[in-house]
């Protein structure tokens, strides 16, 4: 790889340092790949998914009696997860991503201080697929303080980190064994929001492709703002915005490509956008409350997802402590409440659908518990199986495939 000169570039409250050539050039060249990369072979994987355990891994805060990633064995034909166990050992790997041919996995270690430097860290491990454990390839400072988020773009070359503290968002190599290379750009936000306690600062908090690996988009919780990097013209198109003091947390993409929806933590709401597939940009669509009308009580957004078949969004409500439950007009993207359906603990920090569709599995932070629930395709609505674990502080779980 050809490394270039630092090129920066400023809009927008956001300075680009692309550092070498491969920045986003991975994410453009490996789409032919990926969007013709064996449909049939995921089909059928698909399928067998509901005939085998899938291992679901368990990202953590270590600060009181976890030592790190989990791993638990899930049933997708009864929902059942069997007891955790550990993966690795590491410092607060407080979210986690596969790469996509599922041979490794990355972490963040949200911490200000990573061996001896004023930043947090994000640590590689390989996958052992068999006994599910892992092991580690490689660790590196990740930028920026407190990075809360990871993403493997879907060619498997890049990593994407959001660091919360350090207002930035770094772009790491993947090597072929999948280890960490070296950190090809770096996105560095600056300015502030409405909010003088959790706004004084830019907080960037995730990062988000579109299906067709075209668009990041990057949630900016201190400026109230979406950035958007277009990876084939290595720019950055207009950022998008939310209502001041709403603080964007985290995005999803419809399955369609064709919306947007971001849950705001400290606003309590979800914004839906309509996404322009030729140029990235985000148009609001609407803007719709998370909580139940007249709940008057402490609450923060944590983590969206749409449902795999695009009928349906899910929302955390950490507080409320519920999952809030919307279905999505197929033309328009608007979103219609339908429901909440309580987390059976405190704080649901991070929840994920597994790879069936048919299942909504909750990680309560502060109850240090696990729950399953049982999705309804025609209403969206959610059944608790009666499956649950103990694990300390979870707050990332992913699936391999």
């Amino acid at each position: 790889m050809t490394l270039r000169y630092p090129i920066e570039c400023i809009a927008g409250g956001i300075a680009l340092i692309v550092l070498c050539s491969a920045c986003c050039g991975a994410v453009v060249g490996s789409r032919t790949a990926s969007a013709g990369a064996k449909p049939s072979a995921h089909r059928s994987r698909d399928e067998a998914e509901s005939s085998r355990s899938l291992l679901m891994y368990i990202g953590t805060y270590t600060y009181r009696s976890s030592r790190g990633i989990y791993v638990a064995r899930f049933d997708p034909s009864t929902g059942e997860l069997s007891e955790p166990e550990l993966a690795a050992a590491t410092s607060n790997p407080s979210f986690l991503a596969i790469r996509p041919d599922g041979r490794s996995l990355y972490a963040v270690n949200e911490q200000e201080e990573f061996h001896g430097q004023k930043t947090g860290g994000i640590t590689a491990f390989e996958i052992d697929p068999a006994s599910g454990r892992l092991t580690q390839l490689d660790e590196k400072p990740s930028g920026g303080g407190a990075p809360c988020h990871v993403l493997v773009d879907r060619s498997g070359k890049l990593v994407f980190v959001a660091n919360y503290d350090g207002g930035s968002v770094a772009v790491f190599k993947i090597e072929r064994n999948g280890s960490l290379g070296e950190r090809v750009a770096l996105f560095q936000f600056s300015g502030k929001g409405a909010n003088p306690h959790r706004q004084e600062a830019p907080h960037a908090h995730c990062v988000t492709l579109t299906p067709d690996n075209r668009f990041a988009y990057m949630a900016d919780l201190g400026r109230d703002r979406i950035a958007i990097y277009r990876c084939r013209s290595h720019d950055l198109a207009p950022e998008a915005s939310v209502a001041p003091g709403a603080g964007p947390r985290h995005v999803a993409i419809h399955p369609n490509g064709k919306f947007a929806y971001v849950t705001n933590e400290l606003g309590n709401t979800i914004t839906a956008f309509d996404l322009d597939r030729e140029t990235g940009a985000l148009t609001e669509i609407q803007t719709i409350p998370t909580l139940p009308e007249g709940w008057h009580g402490v609450s923060t957004t944590a983590e969206i997802v749409v449902s795999p078949d695009g009928r349906f969004v899910y929302d955390s409500n950490r507080g409320h402590n519920s999952i809030a439950i919307f279905s999505i007009d197929a033309s328009s993207g608007r979103l219609t409440p339908v429901g909440f359906e309580p987390t059976q603990g405190k704080t649901p920090r991070g929840f994920t659908i597994d790879p069936t569709g048919n299942f909504l599995i909750v990680a309560n932070q502060d109850s240090d518990n696990i729950v399953v629930f049982r999705i309804d395709h025609r209403s969206g609505k959610l059944t608790p199986t009666g499956s649950s674990i103990k694990v300390s502080l979870p707050s990332s779980l992913v699936f391999h495939r």
